[in-house]
């Protein structure tokens, strides 16, 4: 009898919510009808295949499919299979939608008459031309000089000087950069850097520069959050990474509440509706929620607008109190795909030559953006930051037709993430990413193999389509170098990425005339840093540049290398075009690929170089000098290939280039149950971290820069004591041929003895 009125009331309780279900999909469907009817609606229906009429139409049908689905689905498997938070999302999705329809009073109608408010955005009211020249524009060549005066007073501290001792002349000019790897490398480079500036180093610093994870930290150091402290910046990671940047509920709430939505919205609803062609993809969903977590403080009362622009950084920068801070992405070219795309059908001969081609000619071109400039070296080319965004046309920037206005400054959360879309990488860096759990099982070792014989062709194709911006450079035909590609006039966008699938140290914009970098302190937080040798990668870019001074070899040879093989490396160096250069980058890839292979087969052991002779095996501080007699031309003769820098006296050669200090991430027996390359929490892919891994990354950056503290600091002191020799030397040259020129015009000396025919 009970189980007869156990299975009755089953059947009845089935029936009802059979019954409400359909109740709801017949009351869903009449929302749909009356919500399509609304005005806000206007642009999902009117087709016009602009890009914000585009999104608003998914986006709709998005929530409404949502809304839909959510009531025919039995409450019984939702109790078991979907987590209580996912049964909000309709409300999250719709209260969202309403506020993206651009309905009167909606947050999207507010957000657009601001950016047709100069008040709010005193940018949009002026005009903008691409500025063709090689040389620094003038913002940074003023900001050089208010630079010097800061960090003389500070490098007189550091090196324990009177500073009244210290000749302007004499300051050398200090870059510190970081590499990419996430939030490893903003927590890790956080970390370093904070050691940096305990030691009274950071202060000396002219020029910061990131990839991926260090220009998020560039960010936020260049901020009303850390207010230019790095302690700070600390205690904002511990307070903001312990929540996973794509957890649903803290995501949809920042993107629905104030201020916080119209903070995080507002350059979201800038591209789509001022770029009627503006494409929406990943990467600038990921940038929103990157920017939910990083760019709003705790408490999330307390955003700033101002912190949004890098053009806004300029504040920081302008009397020289900090150092000028520099970003970096990069552009794919790879000519195969132009060519290929104009024809529906290639013969196979054809076909297999333009392969073999894009092989050769396929490289990167680095864009770098600082609070003055946005500027590509390859195209010699570049425009204000505050411009970043709007429409160019021939050199000139292209107002709204209805306005006569221009388009907001492009706003950070996009920018957060372009500069740290790792995704987008080509299929070979994807495998390269995950080859040593491939080669860890032996079954797949064939497999391995075959990835490895394609890798050129894999190298070309990126499954996720990078993110996109307009081109400053459309329309300037004949007005570029002969070495800018020429479909770069033809598209009306750049598309943009992760300047780490080219070089994870951004070290190609420090090397540009003008800067005249002295000491480069690279902190290398990258996947593998034994692997990876990142610095050694910079060699071709140096050769094809002719850039004087640059080690050469830097990081060469590995402790596996003969003399013989070394030779043959530098003399295979050389390079004359931009695509002979990017292609001896990959061949300096295939080498560390190789050294992979190696550490692999010894089960992933590779200890500290412990031999003072050795320059193989990188140490937790490593120092190589380059020399300005450095030849460009592989029919010159070439110095010796760069050794590890045992002794200061060899940086104050007269000859002495650029003295590269190279510190990596490596795990220290000083810190112990902390190692990069074992703690799960410190993978690239991870995006979550407690205040216990902030202070475990925080102290072993800490612990690193300790083991080469005086080394650095001795680096620094060689520097300048050479720079202050030569210029020493400088004077007496000047002066003895001033006394000269005095004693041939009879000036000085006795009288009538001089020479008072010749005047010059």
């Amino acid at each position: 009898m009970g189980v007869e009125l156990l299975t009755r009331r089953k059947i009845f309780s089935s029936a009802r919510k059979k019954k409400e279900a359909q109740s709801s999909k017949m009351l869903a469907a009449e929302n749909v009808e009356q919500l399509s009817a609304l005005p806000f609606q206007a642009d999902a229906q009117a087709g016009d295949g602009s890009a914000w009429g585009s999104f608003i139409g998914k986006f709709n049908n998005f929530s409404i499919m949502t809304d839909t689905q959510w009531a025919a689905v039995s409450e019984t498997v939702t109790d078991f299979i979907i987590p209580e938070w996912a049964k909000v999302l309709p409300g999250y999705i719709e209260k969202l939608q309403r506020e993206l329809n651009m309905a009167p009073g909606s947050l999207a109608e507010e957000i657009w008459n601001e950016a047709h408010d100069p008040d709010i955005n005193p940018e949009i009211a002026y005009s903008a031309s691409v500025r063709v020249s090689d040389e620094l524009c003038e913002e940074e060549k003023e900001f050089l000089k208010k630079r010097k005066a800061t960090t003389r007073i500070a490098l007189a501290k550091y090196l324990d000087i009177p500073v009244d001792e210290v000749h302007p002349d004499d300051v050398p000019c200090i870059a510190m950069v970081g590499s990419g790897g996430g939030l490893r490398a903003l927590v890790a480079g956080t970390g370093s850097m904070l050691a940096s500036a305990e030691a009274g180093l950071f202060d000396c610093v002219t020029y910061t520069a990131g990839v991926s994870g260090s220009c998020w930290l560039q960010a936020l150091f260049n901020s009303s959050i850390s207010e230019r402290r790095l302690d700070r910046l600390i205690d904002h990671l511990k307070a903001r990474l312990g929540i996973h940047i794509a957890y649903p509920p803290v995501a949809l709430s920042a993107l629905n509440s104030a201020p916080t939505n119209k903070f995080l919205l507002s350059g979201f609803v800038e591209k789509l509706k001022g770029d009627p062609d503006a494409d929406l993809g990943l990467v600038d969903v990921y940038g929103l929620l990157l920017a939910a977590r990083l760019l709003v403080p705790k408490g999330e009362l307390g955003v700033d607008s101002r912190n949004l622009k890098i053009s806004n950084q300029r504040n920081y920068i302008n009397d020289g109190g900090n150092p000028m801070p520099i970003y970096t992405a990069v552009r794919h070219e790879i000519p195969i795909l132009d060519e290929m795309s104009d024809k529906e059908i290639i013969p196979e001969e054809e076909a297999e030559a333009l392969k073999s081609k894009a092989k050769k000619e396929a490289w990167f071109q680095w864009f770098e953006i600082t609070p003055y400039e946005m500027f590509c070296e390859e195209f010699g080319a570049g425009i204000p930051t505050w411009a970043l965004g709007r429409k160019f046309e021939g050199g000139t920037d292209v107002p709204e037709d209805d306005t006569g206005l221009r388009t907001p400054e492009l706003r950070l959360p996009l920018l957060f993430g372009i500069f740290g879309s790792a995704f987008c990488a080509t299929l070979s860096h994807y495998y390269r990413e995950i080859r040593p759990i491939v080669r860890g099982l032996t079954w797949l070792g064939g497999i391995d193999d075959l990835i490895e014989g394609r890798s050129e062709d894999l190298s070309k194709v990126h499954p996720i389509e990078p993110a996109s911006i307009p081109n400053f450079a459309y329309g300037m035909e004949g007005r570029l170098p002969e070495t800018t590609p020429e479909n770069i006039y033809k598209s009306k966008h750049l598309q943009l990425m992760d300047a780490g699938m080219s070089n994870n140290l951004p070290i190609y914009p420090l090397l540009r005339p003008g800067r005249d970098v002295d000491v480069l302190i690279a902190f290398d937080a990258s996947a593998d840093v034994r692997t990876d040798n990142w610095l050694s990668v910079v060699d071709g870019y140096a050769r094809q540049r002719g850039i004087k001074g640059w080690p050469i070899g830097v990081g060469w040879p590995q402790h596996t290398d003969t003399a013989e093989k070394t030779v043959g490396q530098l003399d295979e160096a050389q390079a004359a075009t931009a695509a002979e250069a990017e292609a001896k980058i990959e061949d300096a890839k295939a080498e560390q690929a190789e050294h992979l292979d190696e550490v692999l087969q010894s089960n992933g052991k590779a200890s500290n170089s412990t031999d003072p002779e050795d320059s193989g095996d990188l140490g937790y501080c490593t120092v190589w000098v380059g020399t300005t007699e450095e030849r460009s031309s592989a029919t010159d003769s070439e110095p010796p290939p760069s050794k590890a820098v045992k002794e200061d006296w060899q940086l104050m050669e007269p000859d002495a280039g650029i003295a590269v200090v190279y510190l990596p991430f490596l795990s220290n027996p000083k810190v112990e149950g902390v190692d990069p390359a074992i703690n799960d929490y410190m993978s690239t892919w991870n995006f979550v971290y407690t205040p216990e891994d902030i202070d475990n990354v925080v102290k072993l950056a800490r612990a690193n820069f300790d083991e080469g503290r005086e080394q650095v600091r001795g680096t620094v002191r060689a520097v300048y004591e050479r720079k202050k020799r030569m210029r020493q030397e400088r004077e007496a040259r000047e002066k003895e041929q001033r006394y000269r020129r005095k004693v041939r015009l009879g000036i000085v000396g006795k009288k009538g003895e001089g020479d008072h025919f010749h005047l010059t």
